[in-house]
């Protein structure tokens, strides 16, 4: 019998291990570049930072017209009053699914505008019966919006798109094409001027009024709607699937309904806001140039609402309201007379098919996260 050995291995030196920091950093690094590529809050945080400081270092190199400060900064941010408002409108609607999309809401800004004037302006009514009876007004037309998308059938797109051309058309003839300009209109002038807020007031710049008077009180109220409401749930699950909904026995109607219906009244708040930041109620308010409603569709989708529904989040709104607000007063400073609102235009494109490029190579690497 024989018996076979086996050598015995050589000893020598075990593999170096991987320094720790390295992997520590690179694990940071990972967990970094996947939360800026699937979370559209990460993402916003970032490019609002980049845009800012590279505004900010062609400030300092002489390559814009006027400072780029945190007072400028701050003064745009009445811009960002009607814009981050209708948007929060579109959050809504766009929430319900089935191709929820409201296209009307700067026709209803200018149709409810034009009733405030006449009620404040003309008929002499207390501002707060005004301002809540031109709420009530823009509910109103959102509610037939809502009546058409979600009782008859009518996809929403030709629903809005007609409701636009009604509203508008109403806009214009309802004073014979002729702003309102009294007195008391142009008072409210005042509602958009910047004040400075208390303790803190005297280290920072000044704040529009609007920011806390109509913006801060929508943001707040439409956050607790989507987040701390049977409502809000139902409107969640409505428009990721309303069939399984229906058969849940929940009402995929009445709350694709209110949607519509809510986004009229935050319009018809819009229409207080640019009535007093023009002096005027002017029928063409809401749809003079591109409108109120595409830029407010663009920031919603630029902060993350999916356009299919079920999927938008007030923050990432409102974060995409201040990109693209602070990215415009930029751009108004680096370019001299008309060209400046162009390259804004330019500008909204390119963030958008960005973003949209983003989220499918984070949906191909990482899947859906937002």
């Amino acid at each position: 019998m024989s018996t076979s050995t086996q050598a015995p291995t050589p000893a020598g030196p075990d593999p170096a291990p991987r320094p720790a920091a390295a992997e520590r950093g690179d694990s940071i690094g990972a967990r970094a570049l996947r939360a800026v590529l699937t979370q559209r809050i990460t993402l916003l945080a970032v490019l609002i930072v980049v845009v800012v400081l590279s505004y900010v270092a062609l400030d300092a190199g002489g390559y814009l017209t006027a400072p780029y400060d945190p007072d400028y900064l701050s003064a745009s941010l009445i811009n960002a009053v009607p814009l981050a408002m209708l948007a929060l409108a579109e959050l809504l609607v766009i929430l319900s699914g089935r191709g929820g999309i409201d296209l009307s809401v700067g026709a209803i800004v200018a149709l409810s505008g034009m009733v405030f004037g006449f009620m404040y302006g003309q008929w002499g009514w207390p501002l707060w019966l005004a301002v809540v009876a031109t709420a009530g007004f823009g509910a109103l037309c959102g509610a037939l919006n809502g009546f058409l998308v979600a009782y008859i059938g009518f996809p929403a797109l030709i629903a809005t798109l007609a409701t636009f051309y009604a509203f508008k058309s109403l806009a214009i003839v309802v004073n014979q094409q002729s702003p309102i300009s009294t007195p008391p209109i142009q008072e409210l002038y005042s509602l958009t001027r910047s004040v400075e807020i208390p303790v803190i007031g005297g280290q920072i710049p000044d704040v529009p009024l609007g920011i806390f008077t109509f913006l801060l009180p929508t943001v707040l109220i439409v956050w607790l709607l989507l987040a701390r409401t049977t409502y809000g749930r139902r409107l969640y699950a409505v428009g990721t699937n309303d069939v399984a909904s229906l058969w849940a026995g929940q009402p995929v109607r009445a709350t694709r309904f209110g949607a519509y219906a809510l986004a009229g009244l935050i319009s018809g708040l819009v229409a207080v806001v640019t009535v007093a930041q023009f002096a005027s109620a002017r029928p063409d308010a809401g749809v003079s140039g591109n409108g109120m409603a595409l830029p407010a569709i663009t920031i919603a989708v630029l902060g993350g609402v999916a356009i299919t529904g079920g999927i938008g989040r007030v923050a990432g709104v409102v974060l995409a309201t201040l990109l693209i607000v602070w990215l415009n007063a930029g751009i108004l400073l680096a370019f001299v007379g008309n060209e400046g609102s162009q390259y804004q235009l330019l500008a909204l494109g390119v963030v958008l098919v960005a973003a949209a490029l983003l989220n499918g190579f984070a949906g191909r690497r990482y899947g859906v996260a937002d």
